[in-house]
């Protein structure tokens, strides 16, 4: 579903991105692990069709993202670190917004649904969205990437100031949305996060995947012994 080969990028002589080669399949959550500046979200930006390769493919559900950048985002759906919503929409009215401009159109109480398999309140879907936590902004783009039946989910840090409550309910509704069969890919700095949620765990350093693991391989004490060796 998700598949990278070969695919770099470079900005002038700064290599961002070298010869990464990796392959997702539906209901699997990969994590990619590594220090500021080492590629992760270039990884994720080559995907979404923000940038473009310097050499190799993105590609989602066998469309390649560069030469085909509006059929490939007909499946795909992004989480950045902080979820885009207008303020001044209640959850629910941006839900049904994002949801018309993806050429979906769904009743208010299919709406209520999806924003309730997300996790957010009833009592809060009409609330204006200037008065959410992050927790529930990214309950509203989870709602989202499900309205969009995305088949690929990408998400560049997103448990990035969440307390713990919240953080542990993120992850329950990445689990679910494995379960459903979507891929994803999450670039995050949280070990205990990812060992919590992947299936595999990648780690990158100056723009390479160094190394590829098993999330069951480890418990997250090692995971993280094994990442601070390798960067």
């Amino acid at each position: 579903m998700i598949l990278a080969q070969d695919l770099s990028k470079n900005y002038g002589e700064h290599l961002a991105l070298q010869k990464l080669n990796l392959d997702i399949a539906p209901g699997e959550i990969f994590c990619l692990l590594g220090q500021n500046g080492a590629g992760k979200t270039t990884t994720i930006n080559c995907f979404l069709g923000f940038t473009s390769p310097s050499s190799g493919r993105a590609m989602i559900n066998g469309i390649d993202v560069a030469q085909d950048p509006q059929a490939s985002k007909q499946h795909l759906a992004y989480l950045p670190e902080v979820v885009m919503l207008y303020p001044n929409l209640s959850g629910l009215e941006n839900l049904d917004y994002f949801s018309r401009l993806a050429g979906f159109r769904y009743s208010k109480s299919e709406l209520q649904d999806l924003l309730v398999h997300a996790g957010l309140p009833q009592e809060s879907m009409s609330r204006y969205v200037d008065t959410y936590s992050k927790g529930m902004r990214q309950k509203v783009g989870i709602a989202i990437a499900m309205a969009k039946q995305a088949k690929a989910l990408f998400l560049d840090e997103p448990t990035s100031g969440l307390d713990p409550k919240a953080s542990n309910d993120f992850s329950v509704l990445l689990k679910k949305l494995a379960q459903d069969g979507v891929a994803i890919l999450m670039a995050t700095h949280d070990i205990f996060r990812a060992k919590d949620v992947a299936s595999r765990v990648g780690i990158m350093r100056e723009g390479q995947l160094v190394a590829t693991h098993a999330a069951t391989e480890f418990s997250a004490t090692e995971l993280e012994k094994i990442y601070l060796e390798t960067v």
